[in-house]
């Protein structure tokens, strides 16, 4: 399964300026965002805990 930006829903492979982390709020899902939507403070849902970020 190929990782894709939560915001934008880009494939991030081999893109540079990307992040991965877990969800800050309960920690289960991976969040991931392109250096774009980094860049344009897109917002993002955790699947999981529906919550959204960034604050």
């Amino acid at each position: 399964m190929t990782e894709k930006c939560l915001s934008c829903k880009t494939s991030i492979v081999n893109y540079k300026g990307t992040a991965k982390f877990k969800c800050p709020n309960c920690g289960k899902y991976d969040i991931i965002r392109c250096k774009k939507c980094r860049e344009i403070v897109a917002k993002y849902k955790c699947p999981e805990c529906e919550f959204e970020g960034p604050n």
